[in-house]
């Protein structure tokens, strides 16, 4: 499963135009152990801090981005409709996935324990039937094992809900947390711009004041407003940058969403539909034989 997840978490990395240029990408695919040893020890850092502070630093982010996301802080905000609309449909989606992927946690959780009392069931059937000998013993014997066979085939179904559709499903919950930490990344540079841009405004007044006393200090205020105004523009163009690639990346979910979806729920369909004929197809084998069995004692 491991090994599984990192094969999809590598080729989906490596299949973005963007990331699949990324040092570190390159780094993790080539590099041999000693570059890695050396890299993890320069960022080794991070972890000095104690367990409570880094678990502290996570409410701190999580508090962060839920109360942006439901618009409990109430700063300078985009007033943009069609993000609004984003938003609302991002923290939807997650309620929505995070509730698909409980549910299908407890079918897997169902056919494993299914699986489990089915095995126990068939040993207990053969141990009975070996008890008896004879026909009945035999026809005890085969129950059983037929009993085995299908804890098996729910055992196997088990694994299969478990990689091709409750982990899709907990990988768009992950990506949709992905998205509302993006979401309060463009929030923050949309408030340092405007912030900027309002000093900037102060600066320019100021500065025509002085102008007009003739102070000599205008030298000065030109000087710290050309700066912000550098800065301002700056953190315009960060801004914006965010909202580009946020746009791209947006259009690039929803299809990958579609089609990642659109398979997972193919084969959790496909899966029940053959768990169900092989099921079925185990119980109807032995009916026969049932049947003889109970009609030889009928005209006993």
């Amino acid at each position: 499963m491991r090994r599984q997840g990192l094969d999809l978490f590598v080729n989906r990395v490596a299949a973005h135009h963007e990331l699949q240029q990324s040092e570190d990408l390159k780094m993790f695919l080539q590099a041999d152990e000693d570059t890695m040893e050396r890299a993890r020890s320069q960022e080794a850092s991070i972890f000095k801090k104690k367990p409570s502070d880094l678990m502290q630093m996570f409410k701190d982010v999580q508090s962060k981005v839920s109360d942006v996301v439901l618009g409990k802080e109430k700063p300078v905000e985009e007033s943009n409709p069609e993000y609004e609309k984003l938003k609302h449909y991002i923290f939807e989606l997650e309620n929505h996935l995070a509730e698909a992927q409980k549910h299908a946690y407890r079918l897997v959780k169902r056919h494993k324990e299914l699986g489990q009392s089915l095995s126990d069931f068939g040993k207990a059937v053969k141990l009975l039937g070996a008890n008896e000998g004879n026909a009945l013993g035999k026809a005890f014997s085969e129950v059983g094992g037929k009993s085995e066979m299908i804890s098996f085939k729910l055992q196997e179904e088990a694994h299969n809900l478990l990689m091709n559709f409750e982990e899709p499903l907990k990988d768009y919950v992950r990506a949709v947390q992905s998205i509302k930490a993006t979401i309060v990344e463009r929030g923050n540079a949309f408030r340092h711009q405007c912030e900027l841009a309002d000093s900037v405004k102060l600066k320019e007044i100021n500065l025509d004041k002085l102008m007009l006393m003739r102070s000599d200090r205008v030298g000065e205020a030109e000087i710290e407003y050309q700066e912000l105004k550098a800065e301002t523009e700056e953190a315009t163009r960060r801004f914006e940058k965010i909202v580009h690639f946020m746009n791209e990346e947006i259009v690039r979910f929803q299809e990958q969403k579609t089609l990642d979806m659109g398979l997972a729920f193919h084969e959790f369909a496909k899966g029940q539909a053959r768990l169900a004929n092989s099921v079925a197809s185990a119980w109807r084998s032995l009916i026969p034989k049932l049947d003889s069995m109970s009609n030889t004692r009928s005209s006993q």
